[in-house]
């Protein structure tokens, strides 16, 4: 027999869930590895493989058997382990037992002076063919799937009913069962392509007997053919398909033998909004939607048949009537809703739940009416803009009661714009309406105009505010109402420099739900929520790149706008790289200066007691004060930064020649003053003893 082998375990079911596939592809390449170095199994080299009705293991180069193993274990020290007859004790005793051996077959051994107990315990050599029904059975109870069911009379779960189980080291089969499916070595082909079984004679030629049976068993595999499909037919429309991550991952692992195929719509359709179209074609039905060089939609449309071949004209049409059907809907939905304006769903929101303690849609759209005027204000927008932004608040949420987006759900406030224009109101609100959930995810686009912005941050933050009141905010990794990607949201249209402060934006909103008649804590909810959004600062510019002492300098200044926060890290930043040793100094004077100053002693300091080093710190600091406090003002941190810095030279001078705990109680508390003082020039600008060296 060979030293090595060939080990293939391929679990047969009825059609995986896309997405539950790709995990399960992602648990297996772990777990096996793992499992069978737990089995102590030497092998070269583990594949995993799948199609929608299978999940497939290849093991190459195992071994005959495991490795026989010696392993040694220190125990007590024998004075503990055994009396002064010789007599193992329950140290003894129980340390034998816990190595599953007996306290007779202990050792003494001298190390470094201390006689001690070891254990020997002898390992012998496992067949590996005997270890590796147990593994792989464990495999298909290991896996964790979203959800399970039970089929016949069985009491195993599974994500759907095991067929069929192939288990072989080269050309032997190994026994193992789940729910009624025995191993054999019998695989099945595609059910239109190749149906049945199909014989698999050795380990090794499970992959080519699965390929000759019109499955292709690799997912990277079925991807880059439906690529390459999708490319040949952009070669020949001259079109652009759209191919979604996440859409593109559900069809590779919707077919085993996919092929890439152009189909057609009607062109009316082409005046149903092309959102709707696309929301049909890519969210029900799994096709890719096609452009033309100017970025419009065309009437072509991709899909990825499974089927055969050579019924491509078949599966084609099929394909055309069933998206007809659902683009006859968007068409009739559309045309109906139009026929209304805007304004007249608002009634229905009272029918839509917002949040069982948060009361309906109804009444989170009048709080964002009443938020969006608060910041329009904040904002010193014009009469107009802040016109717009109250009305485009008020309408925001509308078309969540309207046919097509209850029908198609992806397509919420798109749908609100076309129908606020069609409704008659300007450009701007119906903008706004159609980017207001904006970004919905890392990397999006963020709302076009300062309008959009504050309408999108009030939605965001009335969401925020209102979970926090009744105590649904986000907790460890739990995140069920993607709180912190709306957080992110709100600091990213924030950093655009939109002139609002968050801080009173929260007050506002908080307000709301207080007259509501939402009961809560307000300050305690208050201090949350401005957590919350100083946290989510803190991450992005750590994820930025921004050091750590960097942030907790400036946070510990007491900032709560986060737009503030990023300002002020980078600043500083920025001036630590450009004159890293000025400020690593004057971190380290600031720190020493901090630690020896006494607040209780006040800052009132006696000019007549100064000796000329405390002269010039004195005088520096009086500088310092004026120009930092006029900087921040103008929101100028650099340079505050700035002035901070030039007081470099006189803190050093004061420190190099003068004793600030002199004997003379007068001297000593006259220059705490002086010290206390320079302290509180740095109070609002940042806690440089936070960046001092070695203090990190």
């Amino acid at each position: 027999m060979a030293d090595k082998h060939t080990l293939a375990f391929e679990i047969g079911v009825e059609e995986i869930p896309a997405f539950d596939l790709d995990s399960a592809n992602k648990q297996l390449e772990k777990m096996v590895p793992a499992a069978f170095a737990d089995a102590r199994i030497p092998y070269d080299s583990i594949e995993i493989h799948s199609s929608p009705r299978r999940l497939i293991v290849m093991a190459y180069g195992v071994a005959d058997a495991t490795e026989a193993l010696v392993e040694e274990y220190k125990g007590p020290a024998a004075k503990i382990a055994f009396d002064a007859d010789g007599n193992p004790t329950k140290a003894a005793i129980g340390f034998a037992r816990g190595k599953g051996l007996s306290p007779e077959s202990l050792e003494r051994r001298e190390v470094n002076g201390t006689e001690y107990v070891f254990a020997t315990k002898n390992i012998p050599a496992t067949p590996v063919a005997d270890l590796l029904p147990d593994v792989l059975a464990g495999f298909i109870t290991a896996i964790k799937w979203p959800r399970s069911c039970r089929w016949a009379a069985y009491r195993e779960y599974f994500v759907r009913p095991v067929r069929w189980i192939v288990a072989m080291l080269d050309d032997v089969v190994l026994p193992v069962s789940f729910a009624g499916a025995e191993s054999s070595n019998f695989t099945m082909g595609h059910r239109v392509l190749a149906p049945g079984k199909h014989t698999v004679d050795t380990a090794a030629n499970l992959l080519d007997v699965i390929r000759a049976a019109y499955v292709i068993p690799t997912q990277a595999e079925r991807e880059r053919i439906i690529r390459e499909g999708v490319a040949a037919i952009e070669t020949e429309t001259g079109f652009t398909a759209d191919l979604p991550a996440k859409t593109l991952l559900e069809v590779v692992n919707l077919s085993e033998y996919p092929q890439p195929l152009v189909s057609t719509f009607d062109e009316e359709f082409l005046q149903v909004p092309e959102e709707i179209i696309v929301d049909a074609m890519l969210m029900h039905q799994r096709y890719f939607p096609l452009y033309d060089a100017a970025g419009k939609l065309t009437n072509k449309f991709i899909i990825v048949s499974n089927g055969n071949p050579e019924c491509a004209a078949t599966i084609i049409d099929g394909n055309e009537r069933v998206v007809r059907a659902r683009l006859d809907d968007a068409k009739f939905f559309y045309e109906e809703d139009l026929k209304h304006p805007l304004e007249s769903y608002i009634e229905k929101l009272d029918k839509v739940v917002f949040q069982e303690s948060l009361g309906t849609v109804r009444q989170k759209a009048e709080r964002l009416e009443k938020l969006a005027c608060a910041l329009s204000a904040d904002a010193q927008l014009s009469a107009a803009d802040a016109a717009d932004a109250k009305r485009a608040a008020r309408l925001c949420k509308a078309d969540l009661v309207t046919n097509a987006v209850i029908e198609f759900t992806s397509v919420q406030g798109v749908m609100g714009s076309y129908y606020a224009a069609a409704s008659g109101e300007t450009p701007q609100v119906a903008q706004a309406i159609g980017q207001h959930y904006q970004p919905r995810f890392a990397g999006d686009a963020l709302p076009d105009t300062t309008v959009g912005k504050l309408v999108a941050l009030a939605d965001k933050l009335d969401t925020i505010c209102g979970l926090f009141a009744v105590g649904q905010g986000p907790t460890g990794s739990s995140d069920p109402f993607a709180l912190r990607r709306s957080a992110i949201g709100i600091v990213n249209m924030l950093e655009t420099g939109l002139p609002i402060s968050l801080a009173a934006a929260i007050d506002e909103s908080l307000a709301s739900f207080a007259a509501q008649g939402v009961a809560f804590d307000a300050a305690a909810v208050r201090a949350e929520v401005v957590d919350f959004f100083v946290t989510r600062t803190k991450v992005m510019l750590r994820d930025g790149g921004v050091n750590a002492d960097t942030i907790d300098a400036v946070l510990a200044a007491g900032v709560e706008e986060p737009a503030v926060i990023s300002q002020r890290a980078h600043a500083l930043e920025d001036a630590r790289a450009n004159d890293a040793e000025t400020f690593d100094n004057l971190a380290t004077a600031y720190a020493r200066a901090n630690n020896l100053r006494k607040p209780e002693l006040g800052e009132d300091v006696d000019d007549a007691l100064l000796t000329e080093p405390e002269r010039a710190l004195a005088g520096a600091v009086a500088t310092a004060e004026q120009a930092v406090a006029s900087a921040l003002a103008s929101d100028d941190f650099a340079a505050a930064l700035s002035q901070l810095a030039a007081l470099r030279a006189p803190i050093d001078g004061f420190f190099a020649d003068v004793m600030v705990m002199d004997e003379d109680a007068a001297l000593r508390d006259n220059r705490l003053r002086l010290l206390n003082r320079f302290v509180a020039v740095f109070a609002n600008v940042a806690d440089f003893g936070k960046m001092a060296k070695g203090g990190k």
